[in-house]
């Protein structure tokens, strides 16, 4: 096989990585005072810890949204090509269509569409 496509992209990609970053070094400002390293928020120091519990639930539910969200991306593409493959796609699209309601079903069942 000829992988010299392969290995110009690669090498290419490389290259273009390693010169902006010596750019980058070259070029960029260079300031290290200790004010630099202090934490911002709105121009107001902050008191205490910023590392501050934040619940799991709310990590579970932006998973379960772009979970869905992108599950239902796909079914624009379908409603393209519906007619061209017949009933067949709408086979396809029933299955997914169940796949995707037993899971949010699954979901809603364990109680992670709650806000607590």
């Amino acid at each position: 096989m000829n992988f010299t496509l392969l290995i110009t992209v690669l090498v290419t990609a490389l290259t273009l990585v390693v010169a902006a970053y010596v750019v980058a070094k070259l070029i960029g400002p260079r300031s290290y005072a200790k004010v630099k390293g202090e934490p911002y928020e709105s121009g107001i120091p902050t008191r205490g810890s910023s590392w501050l519990p934040v619940s799991v639930g709310f990590y579970l539910f932006a998973i379960l949204f772009l979970m869905f969200d992108v599950e239902t991306v796909f079914l624009y593409p379908w409603a393209v090509v519906v007619k061209e493959f017949g009933a067949m796609a709408l086979l396809s699209i029933g299955f997914f269509l169940v796949v995707l309601v037993l899971g949010l079903a699954y979901a809603w069942r364990k109680g992670d569409l709650e806000w607590k």
